[in-house]
């Protein structure tokens, strides 16, 4: 099973975490490559040309490969690591899952607001739960995923999915089925990994009435 919850499917590409010696689906792994001026470059997209090298989506893994020297070892030349290279990833995964989001809602796949998302999740609408890892517990306690674990996304804070919805700060979205759907859950799965957000099950109702994000 993948770290978002997913039955890992047979024909996966897998490729071998150079910091934890573990194989593993390429969509839990971060790319990287040495560029022409053998600068270290992450490649979030994994389009980048040239060989390239996999380190798990793990804050653990990545200071290990920067502080053993790990990235020069598999590139096999010196490369120059930037000194913030961690947060830069942390960046790009958090842009790029919110930029996904954001696809999906202009293709009215994805809402935001307690009372969008309540109903979608009551009609059965919603694929996926999402709601701001900043955001008031007792608020978030309010709804569950539509099916455990595997269905919800916790690792964005309220502004970066406000950059999402197109608004200042956000707590519940939720997701629809469709073409985007698989690419949120593995890209943010990454960003989970990173910032070492566990998976969260089922939540249960509070009896207490919370303020809404309209």
């Amino acid at each position: 099973m993948t770290r978002g919850g997913k039955e890992k499917v047979q024909d996966d590409p897998e490729r071998k975490c150079i910091a934890t010696g573990e194989v593993q689906p390429k969509a839990g792994l971060i790319r990287f490559v040495a560029g022409p001026g053998g600068e270290l470059c992450p490649d979030l997209l994994g389009k980048l040309p040239g060989r390239g090298f996999y380190v798990a989506s793990e804050r653990a893994a990545l200071e290990k490969a920067v502080s053993k020297g790990l990235f020069s070892r598999a590139a096999r030349t010196q490369v120059t690591v930037p000194p913030d290279l961690i947060d830069l990833i942390e960046r790009g995964l958090a842009r790029r899952v919110a930029d996904l989001i954001a696809m999906a809602r202009k293709a009215g796949q994805a809402v935001s607001g307690l009372s969008k998302v309540k109903d979608w999740l009551e009609k059965g609408q919603a694929e996926i739960l999402i709601q701001a890892s900043d955001g008031s517990e007792r608020e978030k306690s309010r709804l569950r995923p539509p099916r455990g674990t595997d269905a919800y996304i916790g690792c964005l804070t309220a502004d970066e999915l406000g950059l999402a919805f197109g608004r200042e700060r956000v707590i519940h979205g939720a997701l629809a089925a469709g073409g985007l759907n698989e690419r949120v859950v593995d890209e943010a799965a990454r960003l989970a990994g990173l910032r070492n957000v566990q998976p969260q099950a089922g939540r249960r109702r509070d009896r207490r009435e919370g303020n809404e994000d309209a």
